[in-house]
């Protein structure tokens, strides 16, 4: 009897160890939060993104597949800033009650931020500014902290653990920061065409100077006057730089460099993976490219 009390009580502890052992699962809507969440979060965290690195991330299908996902997970880390409202309807469709949503826009210096009445006629403006904040590699490290205190919260036991992995994030972007401002100092001050707004805080991360889109209004395509007046801008003022997303056409770009000889640098607005390593090799690629 003895004997099949203890073993009765080894199986409860051991199952009970295996809950608090289980990783805290944690949905993002960008690879870029997602991955940043993986380097605070180690290997007390399971991270999946909604949407990949290839894709728009203004429109996302709502499919079954991810409410599903999102029922089991205990944070969902969102963009903000009207970019990803399409994960209300996720959130809403998973049923979760427990899941801890976090706004990681919360803190970050917005740019691009209408005053006054926003209506159609301006395009696919956002009211609360322009939500592509974490290409300033320097935002990363707010959305660090935002997420650094969704984990403490549903985690608190393992806050310490959290707050090292937070301290060593900072300082690892801190430095790279500064060698990527040193290979983008000779390019400091110059104009470039990006073909929507996504680059404003890259630009000005790096002191770019964004001189034209080739949308002439946000998620509008370009007509043949505005690319005409495009290539008098280019002309004018030597641009030899342009920003392209990889999901927008080529049309364009590729006219604008046959008329101008104006180099296309086509990249995803997202890094490509959910790793620790990843958000910050997204930065090195672009900076490496473009720097040369």
């Amino acid at each position: 009897m003895k004997k099949y009390f203890l073993f009765i009580m080894s199986v409860i502890i051991m199952g009970i160890t295996s809950v608090y052992a289980a990783p805290i699962k944690i949905a993002a809507s960008l690879p870029d939060l997602a991955s940043v969440a993986s380097y605070i979060g180690g290997d007390k965290v399971e991270v999946f993104s909604i949407a990949k690195s290839n894709s728009n991330p203004h429109f996302v299908e709502v499919l079954p597949s991810y409410m599903i996902k999102v029922s089991r997970a205990a944070v969902y880390l969102k963009v903000g800033l009207a970019l990803d409202q399409w994960s209300d309807a996720i959130i809403d469709g998973s049923r979760n009650s427990k899941l801890y949503a976090v706004d990681c826009s919360a803190g970050i210096p917005v740019l691009q931020k209408p005053t006054g009445k926003v209506d159609a006629s301006m395009g696919d403006v956002h009211p609360e500014g322009n939500p592509h904040y974490w290409l300033d590699p320097s935002n990363g490290i707010i959305i660090a902290n935002n997420i650094l205190a969704a984990l403490k919260k549903v985690d608190s036991a393992n806050s310490s653990y959290y707050e090292k992995n937070y301290e060593n994030f900072t300082n690892d972007a801190e430095k790279r920061i500064d060698v990527w401002k040193s290979k983008m100092s000779k390019l400091a001050g110059q104009k470039i065409i990006c073909y929507h707004s996504s680059w404003v805080y890259f630009a000005s991360a790096f002191g770019l100077n964004i001189a034209g889109n080739v949308e002439p209004l946000p998620g509008i395509p370009p007509t043949g006057k505005h690319l005409s007046e495009l290539i008098s801008t280019i002309k004018s003022n030597s641009i030899k730089i342009l920003l392209q997303e990889t999901y927008f056409p080529d049309q364009s770009p590729k006219f604008l460099n046959r008329q101008t000889g104006i180099k296309v640098y086509k990249f995803d607005p997202s890094c490509n993976g959910t790793m620790p390593e990843d958000y910050w090799k997204h930065f090195e690629e672009i900076v490496n490219q473009i720097s040369k």
